[in-house]
C-alpha cells in the first residue's frame, strides 16, 4: 500500500500521464497541422481539416465501446492496454512521417488504440480495491488528476516543440510519451496482475452477439450507405461533407437500439433505461461544445486572437507570419515591406508556405525583384537559424502539383501535394540585403500584401509601426490555449465539490439532474460569452483580447464539472446492472456524436460572422438545457426511484 491505496495506482497513474500527454500534443496540433499554409503543413482546406478532426474524435469515443468488450471477452486488462500503446505510439510514428497517406494511416492506428487503452486502463483502477472500499472515490480522483496534468502539458509541450523541430516532431515526441507509458506498464506487469481480470463472458452481460448484430454492423452498413448516397447526390457545395453524412447516418441504428431498448424494456427497469436517452442528449450537446477547443476555438485563438503577450514563455511563442497582420489591432506594428517578397502567382505563394516548391516556382519568385538572390542552405556551411527557418525544399519540375479545388462549402482553394516518398533536390531561402544585412524573405501575394498595408494611412490618419527588417513579431502559439480547460478542471473541482457539499449541508442539495441542467447553462452561457467577443471584433475584422478565450473555458470547465461526472454516474445507477456495459458505451456513442459535430461547426466558422456562429451553438445548447428543464420532474422521479 501507498499513502493507503494500492501500489499499483501509482504505476497506472504514470502511465496514465504519459498516454494522455501524448495524446492532447498530437491533439492540439491535429486541426492546425492539418489546415497550416504558412509552416510547411497539409494544407488542407478549413473543412476537410474539420472533417478530419471531427470524425476522429468521434471514432475515438466509438472505438472503446469495441475495445472494452474485447478486453472483457478476449484479452484482458493488461494485455489490450499495452496493446493499445504500441499501437497509438506506431500510428504517432506515422503521423510523423512526411505525406498525407502516412498521416492518415498512423491517425487510424491511433484511434485504433485508442479503444483498447482508454476504457481498460480505468477500469484497471477500480479493480485495484475491494469491494465498498472507501478509499476507491479517492484513488479515482488521484488517477483523474494524472489525465489533467497530462492534458495541460501537452499542449505547452507542443507548442515547444514545434516551434522549435517542427510539425513533423511534435508527433514523434508525442509517440516517444506513449513508450515511456507503455515501459512502465511492463515493468509493473506483476504488480498489476490484480488489476487485471481472466478474460471470460459473464452471464449478466450483454452477449457480443447481440452488440454485433444490432448495434455494429447496422451502424457500418447504414454508415456506408449514407457515404456512397452522400457522394453521388449531394453537390460540392452541401454543408455537410460525405464522410460526415457517412458517420451521422450510422448513428441512426444505435439511436434506434437504444430507444428500443427502453421501450421494450421490464417494467421495473423502463423508467430507469428512457431517463437515459435525455441524459445522452445532454451529453452529446455538450461534448459538442467541449471539443470545439481543437476545431473553432483554436481556429478563433489562431485567426481572431491579439496573441501578443508577454506572459508566455519564449519557447511557446511563434513568429507572427502574414495572415497574422491581416486582422490585427491597429497599433500592431507590421513586418518591414522589405521582409516580404511579393509574388503575383497565389500558387507561388501558397507552396513557398507549405515548403513544398519546384524548381520552376523558384524561378518566378526569385525573379519578382532585381535584389533577391536564392541560398541553398544545405550547401552552404554555418547558415544562421533565422534564414534556415525560413527556407523551403524544392523538389524537380513536375513532381509539385498545384491546383485549384472547390472546399467542402463551395470556397475555391489551392492544394500543393508532393507524391509520397518524393525527395526534395535542395532546401532554399531567398534573401535580399537591406542596410548592409542579409534578411531572409517570406514570399507572399499581392492580396495579402494588400490587405497588410493598403489604405491603412487613409484609415487611420498615420503609417504603421514598422518591425526592423527581417523580423516578424512573436506571439504565443494558438494551441497553448486548449490548456485552460485541463488548468480550471484542475483548479475548480476541490471549489464545486465544496460547493455542493456546503449545500448538502445547508439542506438545500441539489438533485443530479438538476446538476446536469446546470451544466448545459453554463455551456450556454460560455459560448454567449463569446458572441460578446465576436461583436467586439467587429465581425472578425479585427482581433480581440486572449481573455474571451480564457473566459470561455472558465465557464465550460465550470459546467463540465456539473455534467460529465453527474452522466457517468447516472448510466451506472439508472441501469439494471446487466446492461451497465452497454449503457456506458450508450454514453461513449453520444459523446462521439457530438464530437462530430464539433468538427463540422468548425469547418463553417469562417462562412458565418463570429457573433452569429456563437449565438447559433448558444441557441443549440439552450435547447438541449430546456429539453433538460422541461425533463426534469421525470428525471428526479427516476432518479429517486432507483436510489441515484
Amino acid at each position: 500500500m501507498a499513502l493507503g491505496h494500492p501500489k499499483g495506482l501509482f504505476p497506472l497513474f504514470l502511465i496514465e500521464m504519459w498516454e494522455r500527454l501524448a495524446f492532447y500534443t498530437m491533439l492540439g496540433i491535429l486541426l492546425l497541422y492539418a489546415t497550416d499554409i504558412e509552416r510547411g503543413g497539409l494544407g488542407l482546406p478549413a473543412a476537410q481539416g474539420n472533417e478530419i478532426y471531427g470524425l476522429y474524435l468521434a471514432f475515438v469515443y466509438f472505438t472503446p465501446f469495441i475495445g472494452g468488450l474485447a478486453a472483457d471477452r478476449f484479452l484482458g486488462f493488461r494485455r489490450a492496454v499495452l496493446g493499445g500503446g504500441l499501437l497509438m505510439a506506431f500510428g504517432l510514428y506515422l503521423m510523423g512521417t512526411p505525406g498525407y497517406t502516412t498521416f492518415m494511416v498512423g491517425l487510424a492506428c491511433v484511434i485504433i488504440g485508442n479503444g483498447f487503452f482508454k476504457p481498460n486502463i480505468s477500469v484497471m483502477v477500480g479493480h485495484l480495491y475491494e469491494a465498498g472500499d472507501p478509499k476507491r472515490d479517492a484513488g479515482f480522483n488521484i488517477f483523474y488528476m494524472g489525465i489533467n496534468i497530462g492534458a495541460f502539458v501537452a499542449n505547452l509541450l507542443a507548442a515547444s516543440v514545434r516551434n522549435q523541430l517542427g510539425w513533423l516532431w511534435t508527433f514523434r515526441v508525442a509517440g516517444t510519451g506513449l513508450l515511456v507509458g507503455v515501459i512502465i506498464l511492463l515493468l509493473h506487469w506483476k504488480l498489476l496482475e490484480r488489476a487485471d481480470r481472466r478474460p471470460a463472458p459473464d452471464p449478466e452481460d450483454t452477449p457480443f452477439s447481440t452488440v454485433l448484430l444490432k448495434i455494429l454492423l447496422p451502424a457500418f452498413g447504414v454508415g456506408i450507405l449514407g457515404y456512397i448516397m452522400a457522394s453521388v447526390y449531394l453537390g460540392d457545395d452541401f454543408p455537410v461533407r460525405p464522410a460526415v453524412c457517412g458517420f451521422l447516418a450510422g448513428m441512426i441504428p444505435v439511436i434506434v437500439f437504444f430507444v428500443r431498448l427502453g421501450l421494450t424494456a421490464k417494467e421495473d427497469e423502463r423508467p430507469g433505461l428512457l431517463a437515459l436517452l435525455p441524459i445522452y442528449v445532454a451529453g452529446g450537446t455538450f461534448f459538442m461544445i467541449l471539443h470545439l477547443n481543437g476545431s473553432a476555438m483554436t481556429q478563433w485563438a489562431r485567426d481572431n486572437t491579439d496573441r501578443q503577450t508577454g506572459a508566455v514563455p519564449a519557447a511557446m511563442k511563434q513568429e507572427a507570419f502574414p495572415q497574422y497582420y491581416v486582422n490585427a489591432k491597429p497599433d500592431t506594428p507590421r513586418p518591414d515591406p522589405r521582409s516580404l517578397l511579393v509574388v503575383e502567382s497565389p500558387a507561388v505563394a501558397r507552396m513557398f508556405g507549405l515548403q513544398r516548391m519546384d524548381l520552376k516556382s523558384v524561378e518566378v519568385a526569385a525573379s519578382t525583384a532585381p535584389d533577391v538572390t536564392v541560398l541553398d542552405v544545405r550547401e552552404n556551411a554555418g547558415v544562421p537559424d533565422t534564414i534556415q527557418r525560413r527556407s523551403v525544399d524544392v523538389f524537380e519540375n513536375g513532381v509539385v502539383t498545384v491546383e485549384e479545388e472547390t472546399g467542402g462549402h463551395g470556397e475555391k482553394v489551392l492544394s500543393v501535394s508532393v507524391p509520397d516518398g518524393a525527395k526534395p533536390l535542395k532546401r532554399v531561402a531567398f534573401l535580399r540585403e537591406v542596410e548592409g544585412r542579409r534578411i531572409p524573405l517570406y514570399v507572399v501575394d499581392r492580396d495579402t500584401y494588400s490587405a497588410i498595408y493598403d489604405g491603412y494611412r487613409e484609415r487611420y490618419g498615420h503609417e504603421p509601426e514598422l518591425l526592423e527588417p527581417g523580423e516578424f513579431l512573436h506571439v504565443a502559439n494558438p494551441e497553448i490555449y486548449q490548456s485552460f480547460n485541463a488548468f480550471f478542471v484542475i483548479a475548480f473541482t476541490p471549489l464545486v465539490v465544496g460547493f455542493f457539499q456546503w449545500l448538502v449541508s445547508r439542506n438545500r442539495a441539489i438533485t443530479t439532474a438538476r446538476k446536469v441542467f446546470l451544466g448545459l447553462v453554463l455551456t450556454t452561457a460560455s459560448l454567449l460569452l463569446m458572441s460578446i467577443g465576436g461583436f467586439l471584433s467587429d465581425n472578425g475584422a479585427v482581433k480581440v483580447s486572449a481573455l474571451w478565450l480564457v473566459g470561455f473555458y472558465a465557464l465550460v470547465t465550470l459546467g463540465e464539472l456539473c455534467l460529465s461526472p453527474m452522466g457517468l454516474s447516472l448510466v451506472t445507477k439508472l441501469s439494471p446492472k446487466r446492461l451497465v456495459g452497454l449503457t456506458m458505451g450508450g454514453w461513449f456513442l453520444a459523446t462521439a456524436f457530438g464530437n462530430n459535430f464539433s468538427g463540422f461547426f468548425g469547418g463553417i466558422q469562417h462562412l458565418m460572422r463570429p457573433a452569429t456562429f456563437f449565438l447559433l451553438l448558444a441557441g443549440l445548447a439552450a435547447l438541449s438545457a430546456g429539453f433538460i428543464f422541461a425533463l426534469l420532474p421525470r428525471l428526479d422521479a427516476a432518479i429517486k426511484k432507483y436510489g441515484a
